[in-house]
């Protein structure tokens, strides 16, 4: 599976966790896709990724 895919895969389960822990546990929850939205749009900007990081050093073809 290609890089992107798995980017795209990771951030949006993390914004349905981050979601449906705010809906079920606390309100704090809604951190979490918030940081991952955050992070997304800094990313197109500066091109750097934390997953893509740890992608790279799992060997992760491109």
């Amino acid at each position: 599976m290609k890089r992107e895919y798995i980017v795209r895969i990771v951030a949006g389960t993390m914004v349905l966790a981050g979601i449906s822990l705010a809906y079920f546990v606390s309100a704090g929850w809604l951190l979490l896709p918030a940081f991952v939205g955050l992070n997304l749009i800094q990313s197109s900007f500066t091109k750097f990724c934390p997953l893509e990081i740890l992608l790279d050093k799992l060997n992760v073809k491109r």
